[in-house]
This record gives C-alpha cells, sequence and structure tokens, in this order.
C-alpha cells in the first residue's frame, strides 16, 4: 500500500466505495428538469470539497499541472493524514446539512451517493493507515520523489528552477518524516517483510549515482535539472548559479535525507523476521478484510476469492490447452509453459537495440488499437498516450508495466511505462496483451476518458476504484481479441497467459494474507500455473506480500464487466450495440460494481424501448 497523501487519501476512499448504501438507489429522482440549480449547486460544493483536500497536497496539486506550493513536497507525517481526514469528516457532514439527495437529478444523486460512501470506506480503513509500508519492493520516496520531479515538474522559467531546487531541499524532510513513520511502525509490530530490504537499498543508491555524487556520468536528477534549465531563455551566469546551487542542494539535504532513510533501513532490518502475509500484523485479520471490501468493492470473503480464482485457473488452462493444440505443441502445458520461457523464438535479446524493439511493438499494437476503436467505442480519449521504458534506476522497484494518467491540462501524456530491465525475462507472446491492458484501449480509454468527461465533479474524473479500474484493464485484454490485436494462436496464448496471472492473484493473495501461505508456496503456484517469467513471478508475489488485496481488483472486476456485458447480449440480442454497452461502462467514469450493475440494468431497460 503506498503512503497516504492528503488528496491520495480521498481517492483510496473514493477508490474504495462498498456495495452496501443507506441512500436511495441512483433510479429514483425527481424530475430532472426542476434539479438543474440543486445539480450545479452540488456538484461545486464538491469541486470546492475536492479542493480543499488537494491543497494539503502539493505534489498532487503538480500532478494536476497547478503550480501552487511548486517549491514544497508533501507533509508525510501521521498528523497530515489526521487532518486530511477531519477535513474529510466535516465536509461530509457540511453536505448532509446542505443538500437532499430526494431533490437532485440521478448524476448529482450518485456523485453524492459516491462522496457518502468514499467517507465510509475511507473511515474502516483510518485505524490501518500505518499498515502500509512506505518503504517496499512496490516502491519508496527514495524512487519516487526523483520521478515525481523529472516527469511532472515543469520548469517554464527561473522561478520553476529555484522551486525544483527546494522540493530537492525538501526531499531531506520527507525521508526523516518516512524514517519517523518506519520506526513508529515497527514498534507497533508493524516491520516490511525481509525481502524488502535489499532491493530498496539498492534502488535507493542508484540515484545517488553519478555527478554530482560521484564521478561519471550525471545522475538521473542532476541530468534532468540540467536539461531544463539548459532549455531556459536567461543568462548563462544565471544559470550558472541554479546549476551551482542544485549541486549543493543534492550533496548537501538531498544526500543526508539518503543517509536518513539508509540508518532507518538499516536498523530496522534486523526485526523483519520473515515474509509472511498480514495476518501476521496485529489485528492482520480485520485489516486484510478492510483491504478486500475496499479494494474489490464487494462483500466477498477471502474464502470465496480464493475459491472463485481456483475456477478461474481451471477454466483458463482449458482455454490455454486447446490454443497449444492449434499452435501445434504437443507436450503438456506445463512442458509449453517451460518452451514460452526458454524458446529463444519466444524472447527478446538482452540489448539495448532490443529494449527500443520492444518500444517500437508495443506501440505498433496501440496504434492498431486506436485504428479500430472508432468501432467499438463512440468516444476515445484525446489526451496522447506514450510508451517509456522504466528508468534504469528503479527498475529493482518498479512494477512489470503500469500507467500513468495525462496531466489535466494536456502539459502530460499518458505513459505506458514497461520494466525492461532484463529481455531475457521479457515474452513476446505477453506483449499485445500488456499494450492492451495498460495503453489502449485499456487503463488510457478509461482514466483519461473520465478525465475529460463534462460535467461530474472533479473527485469523479480523477477518483477510481480497484476492480472498476483493474478490472476494465483486464477485460480490455479479452476485447483486443475482438479487435484484432493478437493475429497468430500464440499472441492469443500470451493474452491467455496475462488472464491467468490474474486469476492466479485471487488464489495467491487470499492464500498469503488469510490462509497463512508462505512465500515459498506461492511462488511454487504461480510457476505451476502461468508461463510468466521466474523474476516476474517473484517480483508479482513480493508485490502482492508488501500491498495486500490490491491484486484481487483484476479478476473480480472483470469478471463483472463481462458478466455485465453477457446480459446486455442476452436481453438486448439485435438491439445491443458493443459501443454503445462500453459508453455505459465509461461514460460515468470509475463506479462500485454494484452501482455499474445498475447503469448497465438502466440502459438494458431504455433500448428496449
Amino acid at each position: 500500500m503506498p503512503r497516504t497523501l492528503p488528496l491520495a487519501a480521498l481517492l483510496l476512499s473514493t477508490a474504495c466505495a462498498p456495495m452496501a448504501v443507506q441512500n436511495p438507489p441512483a433510479n429514483v429522482s425527481a424530475p430532472e428538469t426542476n434539479t438543474a440549480a440543486e445539480d450545479a449547486r452540488l456538484t461545486a460544493f464538491l469541486d470546492a470539497a475536492y479542493d480543499a483536500q488537494l491543497a494539503l497536497s502539493p505534489e498532487a496539486m503538480t500532478y494536476q499541472g497547478m503550480k501552487t506550493d511548486y517549491d514544497k513536497l508533501d507533509d508525510y507525517t501521521d498528523a497530515a493524514s489526521q487532518r486530511s481526514f477531519a477535513l474529510a469528516e466535516r465536509q461530509l457532514a457540511d453536505m448532509r446539512a446542505k443538500f437532499d439527495p430526494a431533490k437532485l437529478g440521478t448524476s448529482a444523486r450518485l456523485s453524492y451517493r459516491l462522496f457518502e460512501q468514499a467517507f465510509t470506506v475511507r473511515q474502516r480503513n483510518f485505524p490501518f493507515r500505518d499498515y502500509g509500508f512506505p518503504v517496499s519492493t512496490n516502491g519508496s520516496p527514495a524512487g519516487d520523489i526523483p520521478v515525481f520531479l523529472i516527469n511532472n515538474h515543469r520548469v517554464d522559467n527561473a522561478d520553476d528552477a529555484r522551486a525544483y531546487i527546494a522540493r530537492i531541499v525538501e526531499t531531506e524532510r520527507v525521508m526523516r518524516e518516512v524514517a519517523d513513520q518506519m520506526r513508529r511502525q515497527a514498534a507497533a509490530g508493524i516491520v516490511p517483510p525481509q525481502m524488502v530490504f535489499a532491493p530498496a537499498r539498492a534502488d535507493a543508491k542508484k540515484v545517488l549515482v553519478g555527478a554530482p555524487f560521484t564521478s561519471g556520468e550525471p545522475a538521473p536528477l542532476y541530468a534532468d535539472f540540467v536539461e531544463k534549465v539548459g532549455a531556459l531563455e536567461i543568462p548563462q551566469s544565471e544559470k550558472d548559479r541554479l546549476l551551482t546551487d542544485a549541486r549543493a542542494a543534492l550533496t548537501g539535504p538531498f544526500k543526508r535525507g539518503f543517509d536518513t532513510l539508509f540508518a532507518a533501513l538499516d536498523e530496522i532490518e534486523p526485526k523483519a523476521t520473515s515474509n509472511d502475509g498480514a495476518w501476521r500484523l496485529p489485528n492482520g485479520a480485520a485489516y486484510y478484510d478492510a483491504r478486500l471490501a475496499a479494494i474489490t468493492t464487494t462483500d466477498l470473503t477471502a474464502d470465496q476469492i480464493h475459491r472463485i480464482g481456483l475456477e478461474q485457473v481451471a477454466a483458463i488452462r482449458a482455454e490455454m490447452e486447446a490454443v497449444k493444440v492449434r499452435i501445434g505443441f504437443t507436450g503438456s502445458l506445463e512442458q509449453f509453459f517451460a518452451a514460452v520461457k526458454a524458446d529463444p523464438a519466444y524472447k527478446y535479446p538482452d540489448t539495448a537495440a532490443a529494449r527500443e524493439a520492444y518500444l517500437t511493438d508495443a506501440r505498433a499494437v496501440i496504434a492498431k488499437m486506436m485504428a479500430a476503436a472508432p468501432r467499438w467505442f463512440h468516444t476515445v480519449p484525446k489526451a496522447p498516450l506514450e510508451v517509456r521504458a522504466v528508468e534504469e534506476w528503479r527498475q529493482d522497484t518498479a512494477a512489470v508495466a503500469f500507467y500513468n494518467r495525462p496531466a489535466p491540462d494536456g502539459s502530460r501524456p499518458g505513459i505506458y511505462y514497461v520494466n525492461l530491465a532484463d529481455m531475457t525475462q521479457v515474452q513476446k507472446p505477453q506483449v499485445a496483451g500488456i499494450a492492451v491492458h495498460e495503453g489502449a484501449p485499456g487503463h488510457h480509454f478509461q482514466i483519461a476518458r473520465a478525465m475529460e468527461l463534462p460535467g461530474l465533479p472533479k473527485f469523479r474524473k480523477f477518483g477510481g476504484y480497484g476492480a472498476y479500474v483493474e478490472g476494465w484493464g483486464l477485460y480490455s485484454e479479452r476485447l483486443g481479441q475482438e479487435m484484432g490485436a493478437y493475429p497468430t494462436p500464440i499472441d492469443e496464448f500470451g493474452m491467455l497467459s496475462l488472464q491467468i496471472w490474474r486469476a492466479i492473484r485471487l488464489v495467491v493473495d487470499t492464500g498469503i494474507h488469510s490462509k497463512r501461505w508462505s512465500r515459498d508456496k506461492a511462488i511454487a503456484y504461480f510457476r505451476a500455473n502461468s508461463s510468466v517469467s521466474d523474476r516476474d513471478t517473484v517480483k508479482e508475489v513480493d508485490r502482492y506480500i508488501n500491498n495486500p488485496g490490491q491484486a484481487t481488483a483484476y479478476m473480480i472486476g472483470r469478471l463483472k464487466i463481462g458478466e455485465l456485458r453477457a446480459k446486455a447480449e442476452r436481453e438486448l440480442g439485435n438491439r445491443f450495440d458493443i459501443r454503445n454497452f462500453h459508453e455505459v461502462v465509461l461514460g460515468n467514469g470509475a463506479l462500485p460494481l454494484d452501482v455499474l450493475e445498475e447503469e448497465v440494468d438502466r440502459y438494458i431497460a431504455a433500448s428496449r424501448g
């Protein structure tokens, strides 16, 4: 679980609304013609509430393209989390006092309902706010801050450059606050797993390699600053002063901050006695239950999710067996898994040219999906989409692949990142499926599109629900087959290997955190049922250990979206239009799964005439 930013806390609560609600369902409303003024008043209230939470997070404001508090990083203390929670509590009370949902139109009443639910979930999870590990194999401030500055801090003038330097200086405070949090957690028995420390320390050390820390080429952060300052139209003497100040900030407070973090890791590591799941933590069962409810937006228990996972693994294995026959492989499925991992025909060389070839191949898949999109979608995002390799200095703690949302003002594109640390572990058959999931029509079509929806309050444009967001990504992998993303049987097998990967997650995540599986048992189950590379298998299992429940979002969401599509196709027959269905799924922004089902049911009823 990532650290709790003021804005991230709001978005997390939005992303975790439970199914049980007390408000009237969205399809019971006052006449729409009489609600416009009240709807607009609620939207203005919710946007002001969002902006008030946003103002607590300088980093979140920068992510959204703003330059307010541009010289500051976030407050990483528990006091900041408590301030944000107290503000959310007051905002909910204000909304309830000022608005009657019965007097709102359909969309506004849904906004009221989602805002209320968001706080309910945040309230349930707030006692566990210290359970997330701020330093893990899923990332740490040692990598997050450089990535944030490089990708998000624009330098349009000398003042922006000075703000960049100020944030370099601020890193010392952040590292001190993170170190204090880790020590407080450890004192309460919340210690990261053993496997966290070596890769987290190694990636942090890479940030300090190169000028001005050591000899050689500029370190990543300094190289970025040099490039941005070099592009300014200011006197060379001023550029020189800025570079001198940046070097001093990096070798002084920035380096001291990293030393503070290293000292905390060294102090806490001996207390890490296992790689066990959430059950080992104080009140760990309740913590995991809260996480599952939040992430899946359902009331499914760990046992139920585990069974669903086992069923899906069996079903997808059967699909893979059929595709294996079409490929012409005569051995067992396990033997084919091994062949896919080892056969040079399915690999890229471990070279710089091969890394660029991967990016080229992924971009070609996305271009093909973009060209096909009008036959499947009424609307595609306006924001551009780029494919990039994860920077070398954070490969050990970066995920296999992930998507970064665009800036609302258009200053930053949507970015599909892929981790190409070891090309011997990258499989060609999976290139298309991953590009579809992370790019088009996956996360980019949902996340970037939501930001562009007119009339929605900001918390719905920028928020998300794990099961919906990741469910859409996984549904998109299947949709890619219909859209022509997998022209050969081996490409189709690659997509299925990604599908079973997410089914395995249901089994392994619940196995680790509820059934007390060891890390080794989880890795062994993963390997027995997947062609995923050994390196990525270990990274995945470690990710699940560090982030309880998150991995269950994908398949739970995909199954619900697939179920709703099948229902619409069955009940509408020749009146079914895939573009209309996708508009219903995407046109309201992210939703809890029960609310999404209500929207699809409404669409079905309206389409019957």
